[in-house]
């Protein structure tokens, strides 16, 4: 007998988008699917046939359910989430002792990438280069970075997505330095980097790039003094979130100071900033929009590691990326 299950959803567009490609139809043929897609409106109207479900697909938008309307669904077992963080949704779940599983991992994938090649392009000057290269008469003034070879790359946290890029940069002759409380001494052996401190790794790296998760404790934590530090011609990648860094004083230091470069895909407090922002008049800030994270065609990652995680719980096998309500206090 096939396994009752359900998508819940507030915003059906978003996941026929994640569970794309046939992964809906993957979902559908490998248990007892509901037929109807619930929402926070839906929830309800359909719960009394709710009671037999025994597992829930869901991505981004997923309706927040509240502790007794879990208990409303008794068979349930387990929530396979086709996304990134479940901290603002897991616990009523979890105080129910149902397993809760989480796609961050494939989302680390695509940001881990675009990092690595901002990267490459910040170690040889790539981004400068472009800005001072106007004419037949700077090509021989543009200006040219320090390469990739024997460098130093400091990563601001090492989790999944730390990890993960950790794991790209091996095969580059480059050093790479990692700020993370949590990292031991041994561990840090293990996976080829080097411990600092946050101050160092500004001092030290020649590109610094940020992963810290979103969590309110670390609002501002890199500041103005951290940016004024940086060696000359570094630069700043912050794919993490716009509310860790001090967004005047990154302003000011590099008004001041030409040399360096910062590559935002996060702003705060907005997104976009206002037109009037002097993020988008600076010359050495470029800007992206929040695209490091899976886009288009690399969503449907997300539904794969959320469909090979049922299938591993559904062959008593263990999980890969289980959600314990431990991991909830550094989760973003």
């Amino acid at each position: 007998m096939k396994i009752k299950a359900a998508f819940f959803c507030d915003n059906e567009a978003t996941l026929r988008g994640v569970y794309g490609k046939g992964r809906f139809e993957t979902v559908a043929a490998r248990t007892d699917l509901y037929p109807v897609i619930i929402s926070t409106v839906t929830f309800d109207q359909h719960v009394e046939a709710l009671a037999d479900v025994e597992v829930i697909f869901s991505t981004w938008h997923m309706p927040r359910l509240t502790v007794e309307q879990v208990a409303r669904m008794p068979r349930l077992k387990a929530l396979f989430y086709g996304a990134g963080s479940v901290r603002e949704l897991a616990e009523p779940f979890l105080d129910r002792d149902i397993i809760v599983t989480s796609s961050w991992g494939a989302n680390a994938i695509p940001v881990a990438e675009f990092v690595l090649a901002q990267i490459i392009l910040s170690c040889k000057g790539s981004y400068r280069n472009v800005r001072e290269y106007t004419g037949p008469a700077s090509y021989g003034t543009a200006f040219r970075g320090r390469g990739l070879y024997g460098e130093t790359v400091a990563l601001i946290g090492a989790g999944m997505i730390g990890r993960r890029l950790i794991e790209l940069l091996k095969p580059f002759k480059l050093k790479v330095t990692v700020v993370d409380p949590f990292l031991s001494d041994a561990e840090a052996q293990r996976i080829g980097v080097t411990r600092v401190s946050l101050d160092e790794a500004f001092r030290q790296a020649y590109v610094i790039s940020n992963h810290l998760p979103n969590l309110p404790e670390l609002r501002g934590m890199l500041t103005r003094a951290h940016f004024e530090s940086m060696r000359p011609d570094a630069t700043f990648i912050n794919t993490g979130r716009g509310a860790q860094v001090d967004e005047a004083g990154l302003v000011a230091v590099l008004q001041a100071r030409p040399d360096l470069t910062a590559l935002l895909d996060v702003t705060d407090p907005a997104e976009p900033p206002p037109a009037d922002s002097p993020l988008f008049k600076l010359p050495n800030i470029h800007l992206t929009t929040h695209l490091a994270g899976s886009v288009n065609d690399e969503v449907v990652r997300m539904a794969d590691y959320a469909i090979e995680e049922f299938q591993r719980w559904q062959a008593g096998e263990p999980l890969l990326y289980r959600v314990t309500r431990e991991m909830l206090v550094r989760m973003a």
